[in-house]
């Protein structure tokens, strides 16, 4: 795995996970059901949960929801569910949490965006009593920023300043007004008695650009522990796509301590997709490991391409569903790369640079398909089970390499 230089920042503890520049990256996805509804916001964290979401937040807008957050998290806690849950609050947080002691204690961190929480003096007051009950159950606090709801007050006060300015010199106003929002009202969160190792913040925004630009200003000018998001990103493959390039640009620089990948769903589509685009990342980064890579060709004129494609799809469907037996019986399954290639092009050279692999033949080769580990050739298989004899040699080199015994 390679370790990113990651900017320092403090260690947050966020229920049971710990989060900042000594630690992994954390996976974060939040639900989309009415919180309320306790069945289906249930529903939708086991299976955040499952697909490896490390934390996750819920919508906490009115008193049906912060009356549910207790239930929902002893339901949880009773299954042996230790995943924080994080609760998301806009407008009457602060209302929220003193009205409803349960939802205040039982929640493990508290997101808050400073532009909609009041204006001038209230919007002091009311912030002011948020990060007091944070302080009272010793909770941390995410402050996020986000440019769609910006502390207007701040954004005039910082344009009056420049009344003439290009296009470009508003965006810049913008990302300034936005960091400021951020770093004003952290510190104004330290004077009240937060501490800083209690303290996470994001600045999202949703162009790419944009949001790799305030990122990056605002990890030169603190080092608060970072949220990383590309917010309003869209969904499907533009969603995707801008998203993890965004996060790429970043985390690479070593500026982010916890990510999500906000997206767009699907009508009826499921909401891990979120936390299955997070892994991808971080393991195409070589950041994290969460599963065996497999590593197959894109195809060309030369590939029998229905029998190379089906190959490393059964692979991919074999490894889904031995991986949580794997993970038990073979430590550092993770790492385990495994090739699947369509033609002599490629193939031999890919399979011995991976632990595993499989050279398939292309159209106008002769119809063998050699078989290496570990950089030697290890079989030459023919004939119509070429699927089952490669599955039960892999099986055989993961018996062999990655036995505790």
């Amino acid at each position: 795995m390679v370790k990113s230089i990651r900017r320092k920042t403090p260690t947050v503890e966020i229920g049971n996970v710990l989060l900042g520049s000594d630690h992994p990256i954390v996976i974060q996805s939040m639900t989309n059901t009415p919180t309320a509804d306790i069945k289906k916001t249930l529903s939708q964290i086991h299976e955040l949960i499952e697909a490896g979401s490390q934390m996750v937040r819920l919508t906490v807008n009115n008193d049906d929801s912060a009356k549910a957050v207790p239930s929902i998290v002893q339901s949880l806690r009773k299954k042996g569910i230790e995943t924080p849950i994080i609760g998301d609050f806009h407008f009457n947080g602060h209302i929220l949490l003193n009205k409803y002691p349960g939802c205040a204690e039982s929640l493990d961190k508290y997101r808050i965006n400073p532009g909609n929480i009041g204006k001038g003096k209230t919007q002091d007051k009311n912030f002011e009593s948020f990060i007091k009950t944070a302080i009272k159950y010793n909770k941390p606090v995410r402050i996020g920023v986000n440019w769609g709801s910006l502390d207007q007050e701040l954004l005039a006060e910082l344009m009056h300043q420049s009344p003439e300015r290009s296009a470009e010199d508003n965006k810049n106003v913008i990302i300034e007004a936005m960091i400021k929002s951020a770093l004003q009202s952290a510190k104004y969160a330290e004077r009240i008695g937060l501490r800083k190792d209690q303290l996470v913040l994001s600045v999202k925004m949703s162009l790419l650009e944009d949001m790799v630009n305030v990122y990056s200003r605002l990890a030169k000018e603190c080092n608060y522990a970072l949220h990383l998001g590309l917010t309003e990103a869209g969904g499907g493959i533009e969603g995707l796509i801008s998203s993890s390039a965004a996060l790429a640009i970043l985390l690479h620089q070593g500026i982010g301590d916890t990510i999500r990948i906000s997206l767009t769903p699907e009508p009826g589509a499921k909401r891990s997709l979120e936390v299955e685009a997070c892994k991808t990342l971080l393991q195409s980064m070589g950041l994290q490991r969460f599963k065996p890579s497999v590593i197959s060709c894109p195809g060309c004129g030369r590939t029998d391409t229905s029998l190379y494609q089906e190959l490393a799809k059964d692979i991919k469907a074999h490894i889904k569903k031995n991986l949580p037996s794997w993970k038990e019986k073979y430590p550092g399954i993770e790492a385990l790369t495994i090739a699947v290639m369509g033609c002599v092009v490629n193939g031999p050279g890919e399979s011995k640079h991976a632990d595993i692999g499989i050279s398939l033949p292309g159209k106008t080769e002769e119809p063998t398909a050699p078989v290496f580990a570990n950089g030697q050739k290890v079989a030459v298989l023919k004939g119509p089970k070429i699927k089952d004899k490669f599955i039960n040699i892999l099986e055989e080199y993961i018996g062999k390499f990655f036995s505790s015994n």
